[in-house]
């Protein structure tokens, strides 16, 4: 039993930001055919995109511009793929794929157990 648990991140209650201050949110409408609230559950699968992050190295703007997700082989699944926890490990990107730091996740829904 793994024992991971969190709180499940919404398409709408959720408020995910890069490590320097800009909001993430998916990119799309997520994929889940599971709703919460009449809203579709983001997956691992969602891509999540970041504006407004004023990160910058010597100078030079190097802002996020993605979060990429890294699927818990104990989580709960929705179609074969996990759902997005706030502990759910995480890692934001440059456009240059330059990491950046994990994304700092305040989810405001029921607690999740897996396992």
């Amino acid at each position: 039993m793994s024992g991971n648990s969190g709180n499940l991140v919404s398409h709408t209650e959720t408020v995910i930001r890069c490590p320097h201050g800009g909001r993430a949110r998916p990119a799309s409408v997520p994929s889940s055919g599971v709703r919460l609230d009449g809203q579709p559950v983001p997956t691992a699968d969602d891509v999540f995109m970041v504006t407004g992050c004023p990160h910058t190295v010597d100078g030079v703007s190097l802002p996020c511009t993605t979060v990429r997700w890294t699927p818990d082989r104990d989580a709960v699944l929705i179609d074969g793929v996990p759902v997005l926890l706030d502990t759910s490990t995480a890692q934001c990107f440059s456009a240059g794929l330059v990491p950046q730091g994990a994304p700092v996740v305040d989810a405001a829904r029921q607690g999740v157990r897996c396992g």
